[in-house]
């Protein structure tokens, strides 16, 4: 890979957990040789009907997927093994390794902690997020599950992803890894 690969994509709600009160998400990943991946996530909403949490210090924290998240997973090809990226609107972060489809799941350690920046508006949120991937350096090529969780005022969540495999919202579905990079 040679040159700088951007994508922009909406995300769809997963049919078993509409909202209302979300417009639209749209993401973005751009990709670099090097191995840095930059995914925005653009919501679009009313906000006052969404519980964010409050702004922290960007920390590694467990459980964020609980709450309104946004979440990228990443298979480099070939193989089943992949990695999970969390990303909340406070600021805090995760990044899980698994060896197959919802096994082996370890901290990865050996992620970076990623650069974000968040913007919050009257209508909607945007999370910049960029952190270093070795697995992608230079040729290698991944596929890609762009989600998100988003918690409603009400306690509430919706599931958006690219693509939604049938059943119950699934992130790690092999099946939902629909973006080639």
């Amino acid at each position: 890979m040679s040159s700088i690969r951007a994508h922009t994509l909406a995300l769809a709600s997963h049919p078993s957990a509409p909202s209302d009160a979300v417009r639209a998400i749209e993401a973005r990943v751009v990709r670099a040789p090097d191995g840095m991946l930059t995914l925005t996530y653009s919501l679009e909403g009313d906000m006052s009907r969404m519980r964010l949490p409050a702004p922290r210090t960007a920390r590694r924290a467990e459980g964020l997927w609980r709450h309104t998240c946004f979440e990228a997973f990443i298979a480099p090809d070939p193989g089943p093994a992949y990695l999970e990226l969390n990303f909340s609107p406070s600021g805090e972060w995760a990044s899980y390794a698994f060896t197959a489809y919802r096994n082996g799941m370890a901290v990865a350690e050996d992620i970076e902690a990623p650069a974000i920046a968040i913007e919050r508006g009257v209508s909607g949120i945007t999370i910049d997020a960029a952190v270093c991937l070795t697995s992608l350096r230079g040729g290698a090529s991944a596929r890609i599950a762009l989600a998100a969780v988003i918690e409603e005022s009400s306690g509430s969540l919706s599931y958006w992803a690219l693509e939604h495999p049938p059943g119950k919202p699934d992130f790690h579905d092999p099946r939902g890894f629909a973006l080639q990079i």
